[in-house]
C-alpha cells in the first residue's frame, strides 16, 4: 500500500529510459567507487548495483583514460543486457574531455556538473558553457550539483561582502545556505539561457548536516520546480550514515520533497557496494512511496524468548526474500508488497502473525515447543520439531505461489 504523500511539484525529466519528477515514483541511484579507467571492475561493479536495484548509476570521469573507458563500460553492459543508465561525474576538465573522447558524451545518459569546480572566473563561463553544448548535442540532462565542500568560493565571497554592507547583516551560515541555493539556480537558468530544456536540468544541494539539508530543500522546493536530488554528502560509515540519511531523508520524502535520491554511504574495508541501495529502497519502503522487497516483521526478543532461534529465522528469511526477487518480481506482480512476520512468543507473536500476510510465532520459555502459522488472519497449521525453519520457507513459497501467481 503506497503512502498518499502529495509530492512537491516538480517538471519530469527522462534519464535514459527511467521518468523522475512529476509524479514519477522517487528514483534510486548509486556510484561506483572503481577507478573508470578500469573497464571490467566498474562494469562488473555497475552491473552489481543495477542488480540489487540501483536505477541509475554514477561513475567518476576524471581523466582521459576514464572518458575513453566509458563508451565501452556502455557495451559491455548492453551485451550482459544491463540497461541500466549511466551518469557521468565531472569536476574542473568535463569539457576537455568531452572534446577528447566525443563518444564519451554520446555514451553516458546525465552529465553531473557541480558549478564551483567547473572553472575560475570568466574561465567559468566559458566552460560550463561548453558542458552545456555538448548536453544539447547530444540530447542529454543534466544535474546542476552543488555540494557545501566545493562551493563558487567567489559567488561566496561576493555575497559575504553584499551581506556586510546592509544595516542588519545576516548570520555567517544563512549567507552560506543562500549561497548554495543561488548557486544552484543561477547556474540552471544558465544552462537554459545556454541552450537546455527546463525538462532537462535537475537540482541537487548536498551538505552533510541533517538541520543543514532539511532546511535547505525546504526551500528550494519553494523556489523552483527542477526535479530535486536528494542526499546526504559524506554520511559517513555503518549506523552513523544509515541513521543520519534515514532522519533527513524522511523528513523531506514525507513532506513531498525529492525525486530521486542516493545514500552517500562509506563503505567497511572490502564490503559490497550495494549496501547503499538497500538502504536507499528500505526508506523509501518504511514511508511507503515504493515497495522493493518483502518485508520481515520480528520482535527484538525479551527474557521471554528462549533462544536467539527466532532471530536467526527471521535474518534467514529476509535474506531469502530479497535473493528471490529478481525471479519473483516477474513471475509473480505484487510481491513486493507482501508481509512476513517472525515473532518469538506468544505475548504479540499471534497478533503480529495475523496482521501479517504469513506469519510464524516461536515458542518463547516455557511455552509449548509448537509454532502456529497464520496465512492473512487465519491459522492454517502449527510446526513441531526440529525443521520448523525450513518447513516454514516451504510456506512462505506456497503462499506467493497461491497469492500472487498469475
Amino acid at each position: 500500500m503506497t503512502n498518499p504523500i502529495k509530492r512537491h511539484r516538480t517538471v519530469s525529466v527522462k534519464v535514459g529510459q527511467v521518468s523522475l519528477g512529476s509524479e514519477h515514483p522517487v528514483v534510486i541511484q548509486s556510484m561506483t567507487n572503481t577507478d573508470t579507467e578500469d573497464v571490467v571492475r566498474t562494469t562488473q561493479q555497475i552491473a552489481e548495483l543495477a542488480a540489487a536495484g540501483s536505477e541509475l548509476v554514477r561513475i567518476t570521469v576524471n581523466t582521459r583514460e576514464a572518458a575513453k573507458a566509458v563508451a565501452e563500460i556502455r557495451q559491455r553492459l548492453d551485451k550482459i543486457n544491463c540497461d541500466v543508465p549511466i551518469i557521468g561525474d565531472f569536476h574542473f576538465n568535463g569539457h576537455k574531455l568531452f572534446e577528447a573522447h566525443p563518444e564519451c558524451a554520446e555514451a553516458l545518459s546525465k552529465y553531473r556538473i557541480n558549478p564551483g569546480n567547473v572553472g575560475k572566473g570568466k574561465r567559468r563561463d566559458e566552460q560550463f558553457a561548453k558542458m552545456i553544448e555538448y548536453a544539447c548535442e547530444y540530447n542529454k540532462p543534466v544535474r546542476i550539483g552543488v555540494n557545501w565542500g566545493s562551493l563558487d568560493q567567489e559567488l561566496l565571497a561576493k555575497m559575504l561582502d553584499d551581506n556586510s554592507r546592509v544595516s542588519k547583516p545576516l548570520e555567517i551560515e544563512t549567507v552560506m545556505h543562500n549561497a548554495l541555493i543561488e548557486s544552484a539556480l543561477s547556474s540552471a537558468a544558465k544552462a537554459e539561457e545556454y541552450g537546455m530544456r527546463h525538462d532537462q536540468i535537475i537540482i541537487s544541494c548536498k551538505l552533510s548536516g541533517v538541520p543543514d539539508l532539511i532546511r535547505t530543500y525546504r526551500d528550494l522546493a519553494g523556489l523552483c520546480d527542477y526535479p530535486l536530488h536528494l542526499g546526504l554528502t559524506e554520511a559517513g560509515m555503518g549506523s552513523k550514515g544509515i541513521v543520519a540519511s534515514t532522519a533527513a531523508l524522511s523528513v523531506l520524502l514525507n513532506e513531498g520533497i525529492g525525486d530521486t535520491i542516493r545514500i552517500s554511504l562509506t563503505p567497511e574495508p572490502g564490503a559490497p557496494r550495494e549496501k547503499e541501495v538497500i538502504v536507499g529502497q528500505e526508506i523509501l519502503q518504511s514511508l511507503g512511496l515504493r515497495s522493493f522487497t518483502p518485508q520481515v516483521v520480528a520482535c527484538p526478543g525479551c527474557g521471554r524468548t528462549t533462544s536467539e532461534y527466532f532471530q536467526h529465522l527471521a535474518e534467514d528469511i529476509q535474506s531469502y526474500l530479497r535473493d528471490q526477487m529478481p525471479v519473483w518480481k516477474t513471475q509473480y506482480p505484487g510481491v513486493e508488497s507482501m508481509s512476513v512476520a517472525v515473532m518469538g512468543c506468544v505475548v504479540n507473536g499471534p497478533g503480529e502473525s495475523k496482521h501479517a500476510n504469513i506469519g510464524i510465532s516461536l515458542p518463547g520459555n516455557g511455552e509449548s515447543p509448537v509454532a502456529p502459522v497464520y496465512e492473512d488472519g487465519e491459522k492454517t497449521v502449527t510446526l513441531r520439531g526440529d525443521h520448523i525453519g525450513q518447513e516454514f520457507k516451504q510456506l512462505v513459497d506456497n503462499y506467493v505461489t497461491k497469492s500472487y501467481g498469475a
